[in-house]
């Protein structure tokens, strides 16, 4: 809600729309003198203090902006508590009238809270200016009775007049009884306040008049009243009318004393306090409440489960169905925002009679989320049946004006002992339930594990500290060689992403990369190991022809993201490598099936000379009739394949031949194989009698970062270099 501040002067043409409707509301409750067109430029400079203050921002502020305002209609004569009440109305309307075009408020949102702050100091400002005023009509009656007393003697007549003419005149109540609670003279304001004529008031009582919701505390009051203990006490107090009808009022009763300064009389001020009261009780109930389904808000609830948690006695359990609609955005989208909140009143109303046997508890926590406490749970099986109700009552259609309309639900539960529970962590676990039970399908419930809620924390940790270890470049790299087999020269070298994370230290890929790709982050973490990989491998190379080549790994998004052949190729020029010195390994689920966007991009790079590898071939759809028509040079054969040739005497005769067979298909495709996973002589040794090409693992050299790789680079030069030499 944007309320717009016109120029000076000049009222902006909602504001001056709703000025008018606002003269028309009040025109009439209080004696006012004011023409028409003044009060109308008198009240739309009140709206133009009230919207400078809901933009501003501080909840403090506006609510004392409204207060101001409050008091200024009071001293412009508005002393009619319909006015407020009218008021209070007209200005509650105002974010409907006065927002920003096309953007019509929410009313859980800052802007709805910030004007409901100057709605309230509103009406606690005229409340107050109102009560003052009356406290200084007070004032002069107390004054003209005390001087009526002081001057009896010298100027009876001219004292009973002047104390006549502010009892009959006075707008405020006036009551004068005995000590022994027999009324003896009552004025109009109060004869028009309780409905009683005034002979009807002398052959009543105080007592006659006393509510039936007054606690023993206002009794004891009066009774040191009449004894003299005290001059006068002051306090909000329900009447019953003639009528039968309640009057809330602000009382005060003072004793009068005679001459001597013993007891005589008491005096009773009652001011007519119901509207300002109903306002009150409004808005705390708007407060507390949402303003759509009239169901308990989230401040509402979020007190009642501190309450609960801090009263709770020790082995008292509680449980909570978190509940989200499936689908309630393709209804506002399609249907529009009010079939959408016609869509949440009659599911709040279904939900609440599905809890209401229960006794159980029921907010609304915003946008289409609800929530049900079931305080004193016995265990987990009552909750999640109480879900199991909830999800099927939400699934029947709801018939609508514009027609019948259906969703479903889905709920996160949790339950357990009360001493264990914190109620925000509460609310977080119930959330997490919920994202399980919206992952599993929807339409169901899902009950909190906490083993399995810890996991999910700490990937929800990794996950959105990601984007700034992007940021602040805490990607590193590892690197692995490949060795040929024939003669363990280098092959070329993989780059292995890594992230030094500042609290868990050093992290492989299984950590983080599977989040990266939920998150829509791997496609600028990719393009990162890319540039930092490709640099390196210029350090170590240089760029001639012949040269090992580094090996980056792709991912699915990554391939079939439209920037990736321009990534590449920018990558290639700045860090000054050639392309026959890039691999670029892909998995083999990601190829199959490619489309013909994705598999252009394939043929651009292989046109470019970039050199492209099947990793972990033998894991997937081993289709190599359909590889053949994909651009590829090399297959990277799974580790998993060598596991039963780790021994020398004892090879498994079916992974012999299973790797002999995809080395000779390969080469027959013309494409290079290179053997992951390689950790003995012996598998190095069938590797070999396969005509296996090249082979990576520990057996060679262990993945490390770019300096140990460096030195060990460097040994195996000056070794190969040292051995061709003595062969010389």
């Amino acid at each position: 809600m944007t309320l717009g501040v016109p120029s000076p002067g000049r009222p902006a043409p909602a504001m001056s729309g709703l000025a008018n409707s606002w003269a028309d509301a009040v025109a009439g409750t209080s004696y006012v003198t004011l023409p028409r067109d003044a009060l109308v430029l008198f009240l739309a400079g009140l709206l133009e203090q009230l919207a400078a203050a809901a933009c501003d921002g501080d909840p403090a502020a506006a609510r004392q902006a409204g207060a101001v305002v409050g008091e200024r209609l009071v001293d412009a004569h508005f002393t009619n508590p319909l006015t407020v009440s009218r008021t209070v109305a007209i200005l509650l309307d105002a974010p409907a009238r006065i927002s920003r075009p096309h953007a019509p408020p929410e009313p859980d949102s800052h802007s709805y809270q910030l004007w409901h702050q100057v709605v309230g100091g509103v009406a606690e400002g005229f409340s107050a200016a109102l009560q003052e005023r009356a406290l200084r009509e007070q004032e002069d009656i107390l004054r003209a009775a005390g001087k009526a007393q002081q001057e009896v003697q010298q100027a009876l007549d001219e004292s009973e007049e002047r104390f006549r003419t502010v009892f009959e005149g006075a707008t405020v109540g006036i009551g004068v009884g005995d000590l022994r609670g027999r009324i003896l003279e009552v004025n109009p304001a109060l004869q028009q306040i309780l409905g009683y004529p005034a002979r009807e008031f002398r052959q009543r009582t105080v007592a006659d008049f006393m509510h039936p919701s007054d606690v023993e505390a206002v009794w004891h009051l009066y009774g040191e009243l009449v004894r003299g203990e005290r001059e006068h006490f002051r306090m909000e107090k329900q009447f019953l009318r003639s009528t039968g009808e309640s009057v809330w009022t602000d009382l005060t009763v003072s004793l009068l004393r005679d001459a001597d300064g013993s007891p005589r009389y008491q005096l009773a001020l009652i001011n007519d306090v119901t509207a300002l009261h109903k306002m009150r009780r409004q808005l705390e109930f708007e407060a507390h409440h949402d303003p759509l389904t009239g169901l308990a808000n989230r401040k509402r609830f979020l007190d009642l489960l501190d309450r609960v948690a801090a009263t709770a006695p020790d082995g008292t359990r509680a449980g909570l169905c978190f509940l989200d609609l499936d689908g309630f955005k393709a209804v506002n989208d399609t249907l529009g925002h009010e079939v959408g909140d016609q869509l949440l009143v009659a599911l709040a109303r279904r939900l609440e009679a599905t809890v209401r046997d229960r006794g159980l508890e029921m907010a609304r926590l915003g946008g289409d989320e609800f929530v049900v406490l079931v305080a004193g749970s016995q265990d987990s099986a009552q909750v999640t049946r109480l879900a199991e109700d909830l999800v099927t009552a939400v699934a029947k259609p709801v018939t609508l004006p514009s027609g019948p309309v259906t969703v479903t639900a889905s709920i996160g539960v949790v339950e357990g002992p009360v001493d264990h529970m914190d109620p925000a962590h509460l609310l977080r676990a119930a959330d997490l339930a919920l994202y399980w039970a919206k992952a599993a399908g929807k339409s169901r419930w899902a009950l909190y594990e906490p083993d399995r809620g810890a996991r999910d924390v700490a990937r929800y940790s990794l996950s959105s500290a990601l984007p700034t270890a992007l940021a602040q470049q805490d990607i590193r790299l590892h690197y692995q060689p490949l060795r040929l087999l024939s003669d363990g020269s280098l092959h070329g070298v993989e780059a292995l992403v890594r992230w030094k994370h500042p609290t868990l230290g050093l992290l492989g890929p299984e950590r983080f990369v599977g989040l990266a790709e939920q998150s829509g982050l791997i496609v600028p973490l990719g393009r990162m190991v890319l540039q930092m990989a490709c640099r390196q491998a210029f350090l170590w190379f240089g760029a001639r022809s012949g040269a090992p080549f580094i090996s980056v790994n792709l991912s699915t998004q990554q391939l079939q993201d439209e920037s990736l052949v321009s990534d590449v190729s920018q990558v290639l020029s700045s860090s000054g490598l050639t392309a026959p010195q890039l691999q670029l390994e892909i998995t083999e689920s990601a190829v199959i099936g490619t489309d013909h966007r994705t598999l252009a991009a394939l043929e651009s790079l292989s046109g470019m000379g970039v050199r492209l590898a099947i990793d972990d071939f033998g894991t997937g759809y081993s289709n190599l009739t359909y590889l053949r028509t994909l651009p590829i040079d090399e297959l990277k054969l799974d580790g998993s394949f060598l596991d039963g040739l780790r021994e020398p005497d004892d090879p498994d005769p079916v992974d012999a031949q299973l790797v002999a067979s995809m080395v000779s298909l390969a080469h027959l495709l013309n494409l290079t194989v290179t053997a992951e996973g390689v950790e003995t002589a012996a598998q190095l040794q069938h590797l070999r009698a396969a005509g296996c090409d090249a082979g990576q693992g520990t057996l060679f050299d262990a993945a490390a970062d770019s300096r140990h790789i460096s030195r060990s680079l460097a040994r195996r030069w000056v070794q190969h270099h040292e051995g061709g030499r003595e062969a010389r």
